[in-house]
């Protein structure tokens, strides 16, 4: 059996206000959370000091949803990484489509937001994953492949294999999908970095992950865990996706 601990982040994307959010923390911990996934929330910018103070003394850690890959600097409307661990957070995302298409950020961009957020002691959840034209054009494991390239081969790091195509729009990969698009970034991991590091790795799914489709996913082989969007953002929903990770996950298999 793997040992790696399933991750289920949510992220909140540009939604909830302060005292929402505090509700929110409140009515997540009001019952015991399943102990095997670890559980992460990925709130906007302006909620992170509420929600730290929220979820205080819990289990449950905290990231934010973008940084800046300098340290510091004249980048105005920016956040450095240490001042994201200033404000409690151990985690980060990075990459995510949407950022990459509003914000035009590039492969080589996400992969030095990601070594950024490692050098400044936080955890980056990293998202990959093909537009619905390039897996039409069966470019799936292309585009993977080189999203995957630049990225730091860190342990701490966690890929999350976002299918542009299902982010909210209801559709979700199916679990053979997904089992192949995990298998086939592990291997990418360990050509690159080697077999130990490739299995400590966690990749988890994201794309349109509910309550109702959780558990078939959760029990992929190789699916580490979620990256939940519009699901996460009501407690119970969340809680019972967190839910469908309860015992140790079966070990991946690779692809040719």
């Amino acid at each position: 059996m793997e040992t790696r601990r399933p991750l289920v982040a949510g992220n909140w994307k540009m939604h909830l206000l302060g005292a929402e959010a505090a509700a929110y923390c409140r009515r997540l911990l009001a019952a015991e959370l399943p102990p095997l996934p670890e559980v992460v929330l990925l709130p906007s910018f302006p909620l992170l000091a509420a929600v730290a103070e929220a979820l205080g003394g819990s289990p449950v850690g905290l990231g934010a949803q973008n940084l800046h890959p300098e340290p510091r600097g004249a980048h105005t409307g920016e956040v450095s990484a240490a001042q994201l661990v200033d404000a409690g957070c151990r985690w980060v995302l990075c990459g995510h489509s949407e950022r990459r298409r509003e914000q035009a950020e590039d492969d080589e961009l996400v992969a030095r937001k990601a070594r950024a957020a490692l050098a400044g002691g936080l955890a980056p959840v990293v998202c990959v994953g093909e537009t619905l034209e390039e897996r039409r054009a069966g470019r799936t494991f292309d585009v993977l492949a080189r999203q995957a390239e630049t990225l730091p081969l860190d342990p701490r790091l966690v890929v999350a294999y976002e299918p542009v195509w299902a982010i909210g729009s209801g559709e979700t990969a199916t679990v053979e999908v997904a089992e192949h698009a995990h298998a086939f970034l592990r291997t990418r991991f360990e050509r690159r970095g080697g077999g130990e590091l490739a299995a400590a790795l966690r990749i988890v799914y994201g794309g349109s992950v509910t309550p109702e489709n959780a558990a078939a996913l959760a029990a992929g082989r190789g699916v580490d865990g979620f990256l939940v969007g519009g699901a996460s953002l009501d407690p119970e929903r969340f809680r019972a996706i967190i839910s469908s990770f309860a015992a140790p996950r079966a070990a991946p298999r690779g692809l040719p």
